[in-house]
């Protein structure tokens, strides 16, 4: 293929090739204990037959040209070479290694979490400005969809970050997000292979958001709601990463659903997956919340507005409404004490929203006051099952829940009851005690005795 052993890994990374382990090391080694890496026969015939090698090469001359020019300071030559750039495009590569959107989805988890990574990252020679403002558009977009179409079903904050998991079409994606915090000059990674698979998960990722986008009838790009049409495109791109305004949908006719036939267990299991989607798309309706400067903004926005809730900020590019909106129900703050309160509205630290969007229900607030000793965050990741350590606090949990289910089954229980003593005909009433006919001979026989 007459490639150096750069241009030969990025290669590999594109298309999905990676070294295999041979089952007689020794004997394919002929003999030598020398470590190497071996590929398949295969997989290198199917390298040799790309069509990108041939833009590693131009790029490679394109080097040359440019060190000319520049040694020689003929400035214009290098204005030229630069226009000239030999640039290649990766969606045939992206539409080779994923035929169907499944595939791409079962293969989301790993896009997600490169992606968030990379949108936080410092610039530098090897991360170019251009990569991590296109992975903090896309991974905007994203959180914009799970806003809009309210598939977030876990989250789980950790030491190593924020732990995420969404139902799309069927797939289970989890993906971690970092914290907000300052990253300074890390040398223990090697960037220059990081940013190859990188620049292959954005276009993996553009295809992806414009088929969920169109899934749900949003424009893509993504436009946001505005009161007024008069506002620049570097604006509408801060409002659109605030996370805080709704999104602009497409106007379709609705089709009738089809009738079918469901199955009692299918059915059950259906309802209860339906009980505990209406639980959490209306956990906060009717509630406004106001964040505090030093709260997870987008961690907090994506689960309150996927909630049906209301969201704003200091300095926030599409706030709702300020600080002082009589409207507001719910602040959160994560420092011990304020100096200004309103007692018009609840004071609540982060756990709480996350906590109640987890166990689906809106807990107390005593324990979740400012500078309260927040109780034990649980993994939602970690089932229940018999047999393991299960912490006391998700047995009180479990409890609360069973009765909760208890009391509200026996309300419909008495509410049925009363229903049926309600529905019995007058026609044919017999009193408790008493006898509806008298029975003649066991009158006789007591008048004998």
């Amino acid at each position: 293929m007459q490639l150096n052993l750069k241009d030969f890994r990025r290669l590999c990374i594109l298309k999905g090739i990676y070294p295999h382990e041979p089952l007689h090391k020794k004997k394919v080694n002929k003999g030598s204990t020398e470590n190497r890496v071996y590929y398949y026969v295969k997989d290198i015939n199917f390298l040799a037959s790309e069509p990108i090698i041939n833009k590693f090469r131009e790029y490679k001359i394109f080097l040359r040209k440019l060190k000319n020019a520049k040694a020689k300071r003929e400035y214009d030559r290098v204005r030229r070479l630069y226009a000239r750039k030999p640039r290649y495009q990766l969606d045939r590569i992206v539409k080779e290694r994923y035929p169907t959107f499944a595939s791409a989805l079962r293969d989301l988890d790993d896009a997600l979490c490169l992606c968030f990574a990379f949108a936080t990252l410092p610039h530098t020679k090897t991360i170019t400005t251009s990569l991590v403002n296109s992975c903090r558009r896309l991974t905007a977009e994203f959180n914009h969809y799970l806003i809009e179409s309210q598939t977030l079903s876990k989250v789980f904050i950790s030491i190593k970050g924020i732990y995420y998991q969404a139902e799309i079409m069927g797939e289970r994606i989890t993906w971690i997000v970092g914290h907000d915090r300052g990253v300074g000059h890390v040398s223990q990674v090697d960037f220059a292979v990081m940013t190859t698979f990188v620049e292959f998960y954005i276009t993996m990722l553009s295809f992806v958001n414009f088929r969920l986008y169109q899934s749900i009838g949003l424009f893509y790009p993504p436009q946001i709601v505005f009161l007024s049409n008069k506002i620049n495109e570097e604006e509408e791109a801060e409002k659109i990463y605030s996370l805080a305004r709704p999104l602009a949908k497409q106007v379709k006719e609705e089709e009738p659903l089809p009738d079918m036939d469901i199955s009692s267990e299918i059915n059950s299991e259906f309802a209860e997956r339906f009980n505990d989607m209406e639980k959490k798309n209306n956990l906060f309706v009717n509630c406004k919340f106001w964040l505090n400067r030093e709260t997870p903004k987008d961690l907090l926005a994506i689960i309150i507005r996927s909630c049906g809730g209301g969201v704003s900020w200091e300095n926030c590019p599409a706030a709702f409404f300020n600080e002082n909106d009589a409207s507001i129900t719910h602040q959160v703050i994560d420092r011990p004490f304020l100096s200004n309160t309103n007692i018009n509205r609840f004071y609540v630290q982060p756990q709480w929203v996350v906590d109640c969007f987890n166990l689906r229900r809106r807990l107390p607030l005593e324990n979740y006051l400012p500078g309260a000793v927040l109780p034990p965050h649980l993994s939602p990741f970690v089932s229940d099952t018999s047999g393991e350590y299960i912490p006391p606090e998700r047995i009180a949990q479990l409890k609360e829940l069973v009765e909760g289910t208890i009391k509200g089954n026996h309300g419909n229980f008495l509410n049925i009851n009363k229903e049926q003593n309600n529905s019995k005909s007058d026609e044919f009433r017999v009193e408790e005690g008493k006898t509806h006919k008298e029975n003649v001979q066991k009158s006789i026989d007591e008048k004998v005795c």
